[in-house]
């Protein structure tokens, strides 16, 4: 079970409170203003800042 298209649509990066993609791999929500990826792990995106990665 993926991420919904719902949840995508209302999710937010929680920096910038900008607009997030989920990346080509589908594996995490990439934020191109803050240049971060939160990892989707177990099809649930992990939204904290400390643990995104830059892209």
């Amino acid at each position: 079970m993926a991420v919904s298209e719902e949840l995508l649509e209302i999710l937010v990066c929680p920096k910038c409170k900008g607009e997030i993609q989920l990346n080509k791999e589908k594996d995490g929500l990439a934020c191109e203003a803050c240049s971060l990826l939160y990892e989707i792990k177990d099809d649930i995106p992990i939204m904290l800042i400390d643990e995104a990665k830059p892209l």
